[in-house]
């Protein structure tokens, strides 16, 4: 491990055990070491090396800061974020790629590495505020996911996906592409398109383009402050893409809003559902793809609104 100066890691590509911008370089650092990649992974390493610097400065990141990289690898990217002077917390999911990160970062104290599958331990893992990932498509979107539903917010993050997973976050209200996972994520974050990889930046080379994506935690609505059932009513809503807007607000009303009371759909389920389109205003005959955030926002407050009224009526709030 190269110095520390001022509590910097000050390296140059020639000095780390490892050129992360040769796949013959990196191929024969796996076989000698007896690694493999992992399909099933979605393991693919970033060999462009201006890719890389973009993804950091985008992250916008300096001395003391603290940051969750999702999926190291082999570490070509936590070596840019410790040469910034920041505190690293890896996620790493192949225990052969842990090995290594533990020999190359181990003897650092602001790196610190959470092993096993992220989706599982990041509940665990404490808070940062940034988070800097170049993410499969097979854990991408459930992962910004459960974040944004799991209350977990992160000042900025900087993500490299598959270009067609950043269409749908990136979507409008009535585009083929727009979705439930669209209005969790503006509901969240601001959102700002980077700089497109093609693959040939990647060993092995994928086959599709991926972005980068910049997500900006926004200041002029508090995240938390939403219903607690404006996400679930946002899943519902998209439940069934092709049904009507009222056939899946009846669903969620249902199971919202009636089952946990005992009480069996029908008129009542159907009273409910006409009441909360009224008051808001959205045409039933629609489809939720038609609703922007806003609309989901006022929909969601007025059925918590109504919970608590029947809660009342049925006697289970005092």
């Amino acid at each position: 491990m190269p110095p520390l100066i001022d509590g910097v890691l000050h390296t140059t590509p020639a000095q780390r055990p490892l050129n992360y911008d040769s796949p013959r370089a990196l191929k024969a650092f796996l076989d000698a070491h007896g690694l493999g990649m992992r399909k099933k992974f979605g393991q693919h390493f970033l060999i462009n090396p201006e890719a890389r610097k973009s993804l950091l400065d985008a992250l916008d990141i300096g001395p003391g800061d603290g940051v969750w990289e999702i999926g190291p690898g082999l570490g070509a990217m936590t070596w840019g974020l410790l040469e910034r002077g920041v505190r690293v917390k890896a996620f790493e999911l192949d225990p052969g790629f842990i090995r290594v990160l533990t020999d190359f970062f181990g003897a650092d104290p602001r790196f610190c590495l959470v092993p096993g599958d992220v989706l599982k331990t990041w509940p665990h893992a404490g808070e940062e505020g940034y988070m800097l990932g170049n993410l499969p498509y097979t854990i991408g979107s459930r992962l910004l996911g459960a974040f944004i539903e799991g209350n977990r917010f992160f000042k900025r993050m900087v993500v490299l996906l598959q270009r067609e997973l950043v269409q749908r976050l990136r979507a409008r209200p009535g585009s083929k592409d727009y979705s439930s996972f669209s209005v969790l994520c503006t509901s969240a974050y601001t959102i700002k398109p980077l700089h497109i990889v093609k693959g040939s930046s990647f060993y092995p080379v994928p086959h599709v383009d991926s972005q980068g994506i910049r997500l900006d935690l926004r200041t002029d609505v508090d995240p938390r402050a939403y219903p607690p059932g404006f996400r679930p009513l946002v899943r519902g809503l998209f439940a069934s893409r092709r049904k009507t807007i009222t056939h899946n607000l009846y669903n969620f009303v249902v199971s919202y809003i009636l089952a946990p009371q005992g009480v069996p759909p029908g008129a009542e389920a159907a009273h409910i559902t006409e009441e909360a389109l009224k008051r808001c205003g959205i045409p039933g005959n629609k489809r939720a793809e038609a609703l922007g955030l806003e609309a989901f926002a006022a929909l969601a407050a007025v059925l918590e609104g109504i919970k608590n009224r029947e809660a009342v009526s049925k006697g289970s709030i005092p």
